[in-house]
């Protein structure tokens, strides 16, 4: 978590919505991004996307379903929705959203049959738990 907080700090700085992510495979880091919607012009930059994006190409697989994404804000619908796409089994994340339909408004998460039974999320406490994960 340590690296995601990093890296949505590095974001900030350049004008972006201060989110990080972190996307790690057998215990190795495979991916970092922070926000690069400004940058890019991409409604679609988001942390996840990008680190999502950046680990299925480097592991020349779109499965990841053995790694796990650690990211600074719970994610938007559009990132769930790719975190199932890739059936990354553990979300890790630091703060709750409070202006998007967020991960814990939304139960219907947990009925996906891809998901069922073999994903699940980890609230962090971003100033109490990073050096944990």
């Amino acid at each position: 978590m340590e690296l995601a907080i990093e890296a949505a700090e590095a974001g900030g700085k350049k004008g972006e919505v201060p989110i990080g992510a972190v996307l790690v495979c057998d215990g190795e880091v495979i991916a970092t991004a922070h926000n690069r919607k400004e940058t890019l012009s991409d409604p679609t930059a988001h942390a996840e996307m990008l680190v999502i994006r950046d680990a299925a190409e480097k592991l020349g697989r779109w499965r990841l379903d053995d790694c796990q994404l650690f990211v600074t804000a719970e994610p938007c619908v559009m990132c769930m929705g790719a975190v199932i796409q890739a059936r990354i089994p553990l979300l890790v994340y630091g703060v709750a959203e409070k202006n998007t339909v967020g991960l814990n408004r939304r139960p219907i998460w947990v009925s996906i049959p891809c998901c069922r039974g073999k994903w699940k999320s980890m609230p962090a406490s971003v100033k109490n738990d990073a050096k944990k994960y």
